[in-house]
């Protein structure tokens, strides 16, 4: 039996303050989930056996498959089609022949993109029968097999997000990396907006994100500063941040597809970018920098270079990883606030943040 939410979440509190204890002593702020109905991002395998497919996933921690006709985490509008979904798959032959995984990705606003992915090339009886299943459910689809992918429509749905006021639209390529439970995510940015809310003269000088993704965190911050400039490696990450500033009307707000030591290098001149020749860096006043890197943390190059900042908004998947980072940012930075995000309910993964401010 699981335990209750409220014990799994003390769990994870418990474990986020004895990660921080040795750098911090604050409280961390909580911010919980909806214990169902969360997920606005659900891959799920395939499982034939005989004429049925059925969805399957992996046991956790194990690479045993169980199959599955309901997943309460996924957001209603991926549940509700499940079943159905699952049904003309099964009777139709053309489009269950060797598919081995889908994938959902849906916004809070009911829009819902579905990506079939087949061990078999894709061709025109496969796009007649996806049309029509598109055309069925008022969905998007996309199919893909080995270097091969259709799409339908459009490869990307638009998220609205209300935070402290405004609506703001994001746009979320098929593949790239998208935060799973946007209301929790709503949140985490509402988290953020507080902490550089809290400081004076901000107008005044500018902000810095690696990793900033499809600007999940860097739109909505950009009117907190004079200048924002972000960096990213992944080309449909920028593809989508470009559109997410036009469409939000950001006027300060610069991008560039560079990875973090790539923008260590650039702005300590250790060596040219062609990407950086219109843009002039000296212009640029940093007081804050804002990380959120992957499950393995900052490297040692980064980790020294982001002590150069007198903030430091640092967004954590992996709060083992932060605490070992914190070891040494703790030698330049005291951490002035804490929180516990929690994106995934009833498993073991936790989402932190961390507000940092240089030593006198």
């Amino acid at each position: 039996m699981l335990p209750s939410y409220q014990t799994q979440f003390d769990e994870k509190l418990d474990r986020l303050k004895q990660l921080l204890a040795p750098y911090s002593d604050v409280t961390p702020s909580e911010i919980k989930s909806s214990q169902i109905g969360y997920r606005q991002r659900v891959e799920f395998r395939i499982w034939h056996e005989g004429d049925i497919a059925s969805y399957a996933m992996y046991k956790p921690g194990t690479k045993e498959l169980y199959c599955l006709d309901s997943f309460d985490p996924a957001a209603p509008v991926i549940g509700d089609l499940m079943p159905k979904l699952l049904a003309k798959l099964n009777a139709n032959p053309e489009l269950k022949n060797r598919l081995f995984s889908i994938e959902f990705l849906s916004t809070l606003s009911g829009e819902l993109l579905v990506t079939l992915i087949y061990h078999r090339p894709l061709g025109d009886d496969w796009l007649e029968q996806a049309k029509r299943l598109e055309t069925e459910f008022s969905i998007q689809i996309i199919g893909r097999s080995r270097k091969q992918k259709l799409c339908l429509g459009q490869d990307y749905v638009t998220e609205k997000l209300e935070i402290d006021g405004r609506t703001f639209q994001f746009q979320q390529i098929e593949g790239s990396f998208t935060q799973p439970n946007a209301a929790v995510n709503r949140e985490m940015i509402s988290w953020v907006l507080s902490q550089v809310g809290n400081q004076t003269g901000n107008q005044e000088t500018d902000l810095l994100e690696l990793y900033c993704g499809n600007g999940n965190f860097t739109v909505p911050l950009a009117n907190r500063f004079r200048q924002v400039f972000a960096t990213e490696i992944s080309k449909n990450s920028i593809r989508a941040l470009n559109w997410n500033i036009e469409t939000n009307k950001i006027d300060n707000l610069i991008c560039a597809r560079l990875s973090a030591e790539e923008m260590g290098d650039a702005l300590e001149k250790v060596r040219p970018f062609r990407r950086l020749a219109d843009i002039d860096l000296d212009s640029y006043s940093f007081s804050h920098i804002l990380v959120d890197p992957p499950r393995a943390g900052l490297d040692a190059k980064t980790l020294e270079f982001v002590q150069g900042f007198d903030y430091i908004i640092y967004i954590s998947c992996n709060p083992e990883t932060l605490a070992a980072n914190l070891k040494q940012i703790s030698q330049s930075h005291e951490v002035v606030t804490a929180a516990l995000f929690d994106q995934f309910p009833f498993t073991p993964h936790m989402e932190s943040g961390v507000y940092l401010r240089k030593k006198a």
